[in-house]
């Protein structure tokens, strides 16, 4: 376990399976890199311990880090709350591989009346793919665990340990990129809620080994 400037570092694994858990609790440094800060995001305590709170107005994090970079299998993990209030799209998640060809990957929620669906997305040159799941609503205001996974064809989510939709795709190696939180990197879709930790794994994890 490593500790920096306050944000607690968990790795594990060989270059066949390194693990990075992010704590989503500082404003200052992130896996030990600055952090560009837009708008005002708090941080706060919360029964699940310290996380950062978005206004869905013009508050993200901006991190100079793929964490994935050269993984050609991974999951995405993250505990976050969404929030009654915000836009309707919100992409909170969103890693751009600004190396190789334009690939990226985004943790999307889309709001309806008091609750919300998980939408997920992979791209990689002309290869793209959303998984929708408008037919899994969950409730507004409750902590959850989210998941997406790639297994070098087939990308899939899960909602609390729980999987609700899959797709293939043709997914290159993931190079050198930038990972930001909070926002979309072109400073749309702004979220509204908490985000208290990530992990990030280049390798398939199964739902019994998922993020407390």
């Amino acid at each position: 376990m490593l500790s920096i400037a306050g944000l607690a570092i968990a790795q594990s694994g060989g270059a066949a399976g390194r693990s990075t858990v992010w704590k989503i609790d500082n404003l200052k440094k992130i896996a030990g890199l600055p952090v560009e800060v837009l708008g005002e995001p708090q941080v706060v305590k919360t029964d699940r311990g310290k996380a950062i709170l978005f206004d869905g107005i013009d508050d993200g994090i901006f991190i100079e880090q793929n964490p994935l970079a050269g993984a050609s299998t991974f999951t995405i993990e993250a505990i976050f709350r969404p929030d009654a209030g915000g836009e309707k799209e919100q992409r909170w998640l969103h890693i751009e591989d600004t190396e190789n060809v334009e690939s990226r990957a985004m943790l999307e929620t889309r709001l309806n009346g008091n609750e919300w669906f998980l939408d997920t997305f992979l791209k990689s040159g002309d290869n793209r793919m959303p998984l929708f799941a408008e037919n899994f609503k969950h409730p507004l205001g409750r902590w959850y665990h989210i998941a997406l996974v790639y297994d070098g064809s087939e990308m899939r989510h899960y909602v609390d340990g729980k999987l609700e939709l899959t797709g293939k795709i043709n997914f290159k190696t993931f190079g050198k990129g930038i990972t930001s939180i909070g926002v979309r990197q072109n400073k749309v879709y702004w979220f509204k809620g908490a985000v208290l930790k990530a992990r990030f794994t280049n390798r398939v994890v199964n739902p019994r080994e998922f993020l407390d």
